[in-house]
């Protein structure tokens, strides 16, 4: 039985350390951006049954962001963004309870001791995967904010010295950014990882029938998951953009 909450390094690409779940998350994006391709270039006018569900899942996946925007037109303006987080994070999720993920791998040798090393890993075990992402998420929520308010506006939210009443709110709004960043990543770390950890402790205990209904569950959670994150991304795009048409 394998459990490590740091994950095991492969190889290295100059500096770089390609981690099994950095592995694993380009492995997705590719697997995403192809599956992307061939279905842009199968695109009909007349839609057959498989691009008219799709159609139907965008349209509903649309019309729930359009009720965490606000509008329609805000939803529509960062839809092609807040989709592709939450398909990356849905994906990411699921190839991680495929059989073979983190059970398929090597041993190596370190210090005398033998350890096993799988050669894939499930995305968002990794924290500094979540970080990443909730860096990415913070920081053009931050970006959309300038080009909305203009900088001289949207940084005198965060500095002003207008009063100290003023400059004590501002400071809390930089560090409720700075928690923005921590809960994004530890909420979507912490339920991956301890699902990883379940299935893996269920499948050493009890293997083959016993995980079968813990994996349903893990399909559940990692599509809630995905929609978490990406509904906290939608919140933090459009906060300024609504705040911009206000003013």
């Amino acid at each position: 039985m394998h459990i490590s909450i740091v994950p095991e390094t492969l190889f290295h690409i100059g500096r770089l350390s390609v981690t099994n779940t950095l592995l694993t998350a380009w492995l997705v994006l590719i697997v995403l951006v192809i599956g992307a391709v061939i279905f842009s270039q199968t695109l009909k006018r007349m839609p057959g049954r498989f691009q008219t569900a799709i159609e139907a899942l965008v349209e509903e996946l649309l019309g729930f962001f359009e009720t965490i925007a606000g509008s329609r037109e805000i939803a529509r303006r960062f839809f092609p963004l807040v989709a592709t987080i939450f398909i990356f994070v849905l994906f990411s999720n699921w190839v991680g309870i495929i059989p073979g993920v983190g059970s398929i791998g090597f041993r190596e040798a370190h210090d005398g001791k033998e350890s096993f090393v799988p050669l894939f890993r499930s995305v968002f075990s990794d924290l500094n995967m979540t970080l990443a992402l909730a860096l990415i998420a913070v920081t053009l929520s931050h970006f959309f904010g300038i080009t909305a308010l203009g900088i001289k506006n949207h940084v005198g939210k965060f500095i002003t010295f207008k009063g100290p009443v003023a400059a004590f709110t501002g400071l809390l709004e930089i560090v409720s950014e700075i928690a923005k960043v921590i809960s994004f990543s530890f909420r979507l770390f912490g339920n991956i990882f301890a699902g990883e950890v379940l299935l893996t402790i269920i499948a050493f205990l009890v293997p083959y029938i016993a995980p079968l209904p813990f994996l349903g569950l893990e399909l559940f959670v990692g599509f809630i998951q995905a929609l978490i994150f990406a509904t906290l991304a939608m919140v933090a795009f459009s906060s300024f953009s609504v705040k911009h048409e206000e003013h």
